[in-house]
């Protein structure tokens, strides 16, 4: 709707806890469809949540004894009658139980945010190189393919995981090379690849991810598009001037073959 305002993170949060108002329901939902990645971690937040609730049900559930309501305590402390400690123990147990329930909120959301910023910070930078290096005719790498062995050697003992320059000539890519980037104090590779009309592709990696593994997150930059995961403490974002469907084929074509690589039983690139 024209002048509404952005989905936002207290708009999620709201979804989550469940008081999300209705006005904004519909705008939500739109926007989850659009963001299947933020959707998934939406879903596993409620199930978490509703998992906790189900497990205090039983004590939230009993009626709360007439000598810890507000009104009696207060009553009693206006009488200066000394309030027995069990009481005051009782009566925070009860508080406890609301505060356990938000503090496990906190925690589920603070933790999301601090994922997705990661995320969005890793998938920023390899949008960035990709925009650099692309339009680059003399030196878009510092490797070229035909060193590929030094190459990924080099790449994997500077980010300081096993890397694999993924065979992408079935999709029409042939890798043309590479080259080592810095990215928030750590190393980072950028694999570059071309297509027959010149389109020019490129896989960057970079050690670290706060999950061993998360689904593809789509993003799309000034005609830029780029489909971003984590994967074994690697992340990873592969980025091209693509639409999404052709892009999505390509990350996970590179998602299959690091799978096999990883697996022996499932063979080797």
């Amino acid at each position: 709707m024209t002048g509404e305002r952005p989905i936002g993170e207290d708009d999620l949060q709201a979804l989550v806890d469940g008081r999300l108002p209705p006005a904004r329901r519909e705008a939500v939902k739109t926007y989850l469809a659009d963001h299947p990645a933020t959707a998934e971690q939406v879903e596993r937040e409620i199930a978490q949540r509703e998992a906790l609730r189900a497990r205090l049900a039983f004590k939230a559930q009993e009626p709360i004894p007439s000598r810890l309501r507000v009104a009696n305590l207060v009553a009693a402390r206006r009488r200066s009658s000394p309030v027995r400690p069990a009481a005051f123990a009782a009566a925070l147990a009860w508080l406890a139980i609301g505060g356990i329930l938000g503090a496990w909120g906190g925690i589920w959301w603070s933790s999301r945010l601090q994922m997705q910023a990661g995320a969005v910070s890793v998938a920023d930078n390899a949008i960035a190189a990709h925009r650099i290096y692309v339009s680059e005719r003399v030196h878009p790498v510092e490797v070229p393919a035909d060193q590929e062995a030094h190459l990924v050697q080099w790449l994997s003992r500077r980010v300081g995981k096993p890397l694999t320059a993924p065979n992408l000539n079935p999709l029409g890519y042939r890798l043309i090379g590479g080259r080592l980037l810095p990215d928030s104090g750590e190393a980072a590779a950028q694999f570059m690849y071309e297509n027959a009309g010149g389109n020019r592709l490129t896989l960057y990696a970079r050690s670290g991810g706060n999950e061993a593994q998360t689904s593809f997150r789509f993003e799309e930059q000034g005609g830029v598009s780029a489909f971003s995961w984590i994967d074994k403490g690697l992340s990873y974002v592969v980025s091209a001037k693509a639409d999404r469907a052709q892009l999505l084929a390509i990350a996970e074509e590179i998602h299959k073959q690091f799978e096999a690589t990883s697996d022996p039983a499932k063979g080797r690139l």
